[in-house]
């Protein structure tokens, strides 16, 4: 079964302590859409200046990633700049154009508004809720967004929570929408207000999924020796973990299929960062995606001894 993921596609501007790359793809679509495309096809609905360089193009049909919903209209893409520190965990935002994303209204094409799996990418809340209104029964819908649309646009993020499946935030974000110090406090006062699951990212510390009835999951984080870029690595984990739900074709999703997704997510993440931009996700191959999953199966595993 196929999966529907809009949000932003940018040309992006990157710093680290290491090294500096200009002009990269990036834009929550672009990376979740590649990433869920290791398990399932994509719908891609998104928006482009006329600058939008064919090879990325190229790149997504590569993927199975359908574009009748790419929206390639004259003008500058969307271009973001950013700078990490040395921990790679601080982020500064050095500057952001939004161009034509500006204008950016997503109209789903003729068959995509029956695209059972949904991944709203971090964009406004109401583009996320415009995308809601033009979708037809889907079985699942997942969410994602950030401190910017909890800050100011409260009340429309509150009313989204009631028509989506699953949320995806990470720790400093489920805090500030709840103002709960506890996580597990946090994770209920949302789960109250709609979505039926909760997945907490934590970073280079894993990620948490809570459900219905307790139902709790702490993944873990792959061991990285070297990080290159951090950028997109919460996208990527969505993408993986819509995917792998995808790929299922299940009536209804469970917890226990849930579990296997966010590792998977976490594994395509994982692989995210080991180089600027997508690069690293364009020579993965499923090979490499199932002995990871294999390792992070050894590390969850323990024997009682005594």
């Amino acid at each position: 079964m196929s999966v529907l993921v809009v949000g932003s596609i940018a040309l992006d501007n990157v710093k680290t302590p290491i090294e500096e790359h200009s002009d990269l793809l990036g834009g929550s679509t672009s990376y979740a859409s590649v990433a869920a495309s290791f398990f399932a096809p994509v719908n891609l609905v998104g928006i482009v200046g006329d600058d939008f360089p064919q090879a990325h193009i190229d790149f997504f049909k590569k993927h199975n990633i359908d574009l009748a919903g790419l929206q390639i209209v004259p003008g500058k893409t969307f271009r973001w700049s950013g700078e990490y520190m040395w921990d790679l965990n601080t982020r500064e935002t050095r500057s952001i154009a939004l161009n034509v994303f500006e204008s950016f209204e997503p109209k789903l094409p003729a068959g995509y508004e029956s695209t059972p799996y949904v991944l709203l990418g971090n964009i406004h809340p109401s583009l996320q809720h415009h995308v809601l209104d033009q979708v037809k029964n889907p079985r699942f819908v997942i969410a994602d967004t950030m401190d910017l649309w909890i800050n100011n646009t409260p009340e429309e993020l509150k009313r989204l929570l009631t028509r989506i499946d699953m949320l995806i935030l990470n720790d400093s974000e489920a805090r500030m929408l709840t103002k709960q110090t506890s996580l597990i406090k946090a994770a209920a006062q949302i789960r109250n207000a709609g979505p039926a699951y909760l997945c907490i990212k934590k970073g280079e510390h894993g990620a948490l999924l809570f459900g219905p009835e307790g139902q709790f999951f702490s993944c873990g984080a792959y061991p990285l020796e070297d990080i290159h870029d951090p950028t997109g690595a919460g996208d990527t984990f969505a993408g993986g973990l819509a995917g792998h739900l995808a790929s299922l074709n299940h009536e209804k999703i469970s917890f226990d299929s849930l579990r296997k997704a966010v590792v998977l997510g976490s594994v395509l993440a994982s692989y995210n960062v080991e180089a600027f931009s997508l690069e690293r996700l364009r020579t993965l191959t499923k090979a490499d995606i199932d002995g990871r999953y294999q390792t992070f199966k050894r590390m969850s595993q323990f024997e009682v001894i005594g």
